[in-house]
């Protein structure tokens, strides 16, 4: 099974760019299934019913999210009723949705999905940790491909994380901090890693924002009002491959594609279409 797994949504231009490209996505790198991290999908922070029924009904298998997630209210019922989309599995029992998903889709291999959120330099939930073990231990029997997005701030609590589920889950994908990491990797134990997917949204942006107000906002401590930038967007998110029947990582690979810039050309893994 193969993989395009996207790194957060970041605004109007991160939704259009994914919904716009996502057929070259599909053709370029010959994925089967393709998920994403919408958590920033709605004027950069936060997902509101709208565009997550958009992304879902525009051809995302699943969408993912973390700790901007409950931003805006009416995604409450969204979570409530579908399992595609996902909150962090780590807030407390009440809380709308579910951090787990199970998935049979036609002519492939049954896969989960996982959401975590980290708790270094964020909210004080439940134990990562913890709360992966105990939803392994309750998938069913014949489910071996495993993909946790885990949301995080640190990279010591990612890397961590990655070596305590390392042969136990297919892979790790990092989210949260918008900038692409160059360490996708396989672990020993079989589990594909990469710190962090980046984002989809745009490139030449503070994290997906306007710099100017971010530059304002570190030069005087004052508060400033972000807003996304205008610039032209880019995908960013990272190519799977897992074997069908073990769940082990064959490969991942750091993935990009910016239609309209020539200087970052989409690189098609060995093996795609």
């Amino acid at each position: 099974m193969r993989m395009v797994i996207l790194g957060d949504i970041v605004g109007r231009p991160g939704r259009r760019a994914v919904l716009d490209g996502l057929r070259h996505v599909r053709r370029s790198t010959g994925a089967d299934l393709v998920l994403a991290n919408a958590e920033n999908a709605t004027d950069g922070v936060g997902l509101n019913a709208r565009h997550a029924r958009r992304l879902l009904d525009g051809g995302l298998d699943v969408l993912t999210s973390g700790n901007h997630i409950f931003r805006r209210p009416d995604i409450a019922p969204v979570l409530d009723h579908s399992d595609r989309l996902l909150r962090p599995a780590n807030y407390p029992p009440g809380a709308p949705g579910r951090g787990c998903g199970v998935y049979r889709p036609p002519n492939l291999p049954p896969f989960a999905v996982i959401n975590a959120l980290g708790r270094t330099y964020m909210e004080p939930l439940d134990c990562p940790f913890r709360t992966v073990d105990a939803l392994l231990e309750g998938l069913p029997e014949d489910v071996s491909i495993v993909v946790v997005d885990f949301h995080a701030e640190a990279t010591s609590e990612k890397k961590a994380l990655g070596f305590y589920l390392d042969g136990r889950i297919s892979a790790l994908c990092g989210t949260h901090t918008h900038v692409q990491t160059n360490d996708a990797q396989i672990l020993p134990g079989g589990t594909a890693y990469i710190t962090d997917l980046g984002m989809c949204g745009p490139q030449r942006s503070s994290l997906g924002m306007e710099p100017d107000p971010v530059i304002r906002r570190y030069l005087t401590g004052l508060y400033q009002r972000f807003a996304v930038a205008r610039t032209e967007p880019s995908l960013q998110g990272a190519v799977l491959d897992v074997d069908d029947d073990t769940g082990k990582a064959l490969q991942i690979t750091a993935w990009r594609w910016a239609p309209h810039d020539e200087r970052f050309r989409a690189e098609t893994p060995e093996g795609g279409a």
